[in-house]
C-alpha cells in the first residue's frame, strides 16, 4: 500500500509543486494590487486571478491532493474544475484588456463576451446534470481564435505600437510566442485525445506569466515615475499659487481682518485679494472658479493679473467687477468665475457691496446673521453685464463674512448641507472671539460635520472682518 501511495505521489509531484507555485504567485499578485490600490494595478489583479486559477486547477486534478481534502471540500472539486475550464480564457483576456488601446479593445471585449457566453452555457448545463465537456469544444475555438489574434498583435511591432500599452514589447512577444505555440498545440491535440507532456504546459505558462508580469511591473514603475513627476509639479504649482495670494493682512483703522484659504487639492480655483487705498479704506475680493485643480488654478492666477487693471477704481464695486469681467471674458474657455467685492470706508462708516453670481455677503449684527445679496452674472457669460451695488452703513460690532461655497455646502452622512443655520450657530457661539479664532473654529466645525471617510469636497476661502 505504501509503495502504491509513493508511486502515485511520484507521478503527481510535478503537478502539485507547479500548482502550489502558481497559486502562491496569484495570491501574491492580488495582495500586491490590494495593498497598492491604484488604477494601474488592475493588471496585477487579473494576472493574479489567472495564475491562481491555473494553480488551483493543477491541484484539484491531483488525486493525492483531493484525497487529502476534507469531505466537504472534495464535493466542490468538480465545480472548481468546471469553472477553471470555462473561465480561464475570460480572465486571461481581461488581463490583455488592460494593455489594449483603440479598436483592439473592442475586439478583446468581443472575445471576452464570447468566452463568457460559452462559459455560462457550459456551467449551467453542468449544474443541471449535463456533461461537463458539452461546450468545451466551443471554448477551445474561442481560445484558439483569441490566441491567434493576440499572437499576431504582439508579434507585429506596428500593430503592438498602435494597439497595446507596452514599455518593452520584445519580452512579452517572446513569452507570448512560447505560450501560443504550446497552447495551440494542446488545444489542437486535446480534442484528438493526444496526450502532451504536462511539464511543457507548466513551463510554457510560467514563461508567459513571467513575461507578462515583467511588462506589468515596468508599466507600474513608469506610472509611479509619472505620478511622482506630477506630484512634484503640483507642489511647485501650489507654491506659485500661494505666492499670488496676499502675504499680509492690511492695517486698516477700526478693522480686524482674518483670511483663511484651504484648497481641496494641491492647487485650487479660489482666490482672494485686498486693495488697501489708505489706512481708512480697503476693498476685499473673493472669487471662485468653476471646477477644481490645475485649470481652475490657472484662471485664478489670471484674476490676480486682472486685478492690476481695477486698482484705480477700488472704491466702485461695479467698476471693479465689470473691469475683471472685461479682462477675463473670452479667456475662460467654457469655465466661469463667481466673485464678491466689498468696499469699506471706516472714516465715513460706509460700505459698498456687489457680486457676480457669488454666495451672499454675511453680516453678523445685533445677534442676528443677515444675508446681503446684490448679484449680477458670473464672469464669462456675456461681455458687458451690469453689477448692482448695495450701500451699507457700518457700525461698531458689525462682523462681515465673505466666503466661497465650500463653507456652506459640505454635507454630513445624511446629505444635509452645513448651511446658513449651522454657520449662524457657530458665529453666535463664538461672537466674542477674534476673527482668526472664529475662522479656526468654523473650519473645525466643518471638519466634524463631514464624515471622517469623506475628504474635503470643495475649496474653502473665508474672510472675516470685524468693525471695532
Amino acid at each position: 500500500m505504501e509503495d502504491q501511495v509513493l508511486a502515485m505521489l511520484r507521478g503527481q509531484i510535478a503537478s502539485i509543486i507547479a500548482g502550489a507555485v502558481f497559486l502562491f504567485m496569484g495570491l501574491a499578485a492580488c495582495s500586491l494590487a490590494a495593498i497598492r490600490g491604484r488604477k494601474g494595478i488592475r493588471l496585477f489583479i487579473w494576472l493574479g486571478i489567472w495564475s491562481a486559477m491555473y494553480g488551483t486547477g493543477l491541484l484539484t486534478r491531483s488525486p493525492a491532493v483531493v484525497a487529502a481534502l476534507p469531505h466537504a471540500m472534495q464535493i466542490s472539486v468538480p465545480y472548481i474544475n468546471i469553472l477553471n475550464a470555462y473561465l480561464t480564457v475570460v480572465v486571461a483576456f481581461f488581463a490583455f484588456l488592460e494593455l489594449s488601446l483603440g479598436r483592439f479593445r473592442v475586439l478583446v471585449k468581443s472575445i471576452i463576451a464570447l468566452g463568457a457566453g460559452v462559459a455560462v452555457l457550459g456551467i449551467v448545463w453542468f449544474m443541471f446534470g449535463g456533461s461537463p465537456r458539452k461546450f468545451l469544444p466551443y471554448n477551445y475555438v474561442v481560445t484558439i481564435c483569441g490566441l491567434v489574434v493576440l499572437g499576431t498583435v504582439v508579434s507585429v511591432k506596428k500593430l503592438s505600437d498602435k494597439f497595446l500599452v507596452l514599455v518593452n514589447r520584445r519580452v512579452l512577444a517572446a513569452g507570448t510566442l512560447v505560450f501560443l505555440i504550446e497552447a495551440l498545440w494542446v488545444n489542437v491535440a486535446r480534442p484528438l485525445h493526444y496526450q502532451t507532456p504536462r511539464l511543457l504546459d507548466y513551463l510554457a505558462f510560467a514563461v508567459f506569466l513571467l513575461s507578462f508580469g515583467y511588462v506589468a511591473v515596468q508599466i507600474a514603475f513608469a506610472n509611479e515615475r509619472r505620478l511622482l513627476s506630477i506630484e512634484n509639479e503640483l507642489e511647485v504649482a501650489r507654491q506659485l499659487q500661494f505666492s499670488i495670494l496676499p502675504t499680509t493682512i492690511p492695517d486698516v483703522r477700526n478693522l480686524r481682518i482674518a483670511a483663511t484659504y484651504r484648497p481641496m487639492t494641491a492647487v485650487a480655483g479660489d482666490f482672494y485679494e485686498f486693495i488697501p487705498v489708505d489706512p481708512k479704506r480697503v476693498g476685499f475680493l473673493v472669487a471662485d472658479v468653476t471646477g477644481h485643480g490645475v485649470p481652475a488654478a490657472l484662471i485664478a492666477s489670471m484674476i490676480k493679473v486682472a486685478m492690476q487693471s481695477v486698482v484705480s477704481c477700488a472704491h466702485d464695486p461695479r467698476e471693479v467687477l465689470c473691469g475683471l469681467n472685461r479682462v477675463l471674458f473670452g479667456q475662460l474657455h467654457d469655465q466661469f468665475v463667481s466673485a464678491a467685492y466689498l468696499w469699506l470706508d471706516t472714516e465715513n462708516r460706509k460700505g459698498l457691496y456687489s457680486a457676480a453670481g457669488h454666495p451672499p455677503l454675511l453680516r453678523w449684527r445685533a445677534g442676528k446673521l443677515e444675508r446681503i445679496e446684490s448679484n449680477g452674472l458670473l464672469f464669462g457669460v456675456i461681455p458687458d453685464p451690469d453689477y448692482p451695488v448695495c450701500e451699507l452703513q457700518i457700525d461698531s460690532g458689525d462682523r462681515f463674512l465673505l466666503c466661497t461655497d465650500g463653507v456652506l455646502e459640505p454635507e454630513n452622512a445624511r446629505g444635509d448641507a452645513f448651511g446658513k443655520r449651522r454657520l449662524e450657530q457657530v458665529i453666535r457661539e463664538n461672537q466674542n472671539r477674534a476673527p482668526s479664532e472664529l475662522s479656526d473654529r468654523l473650519l473645525a466645525e466643518i471638519g466634524q460635520w463631514q464624515p471622517a471617510s469623506i475628504s474635503q469636497q470643495d475649496d474653502i476661502t473665508l474672510l472675516v472682518i470685524d468693525v471695532v
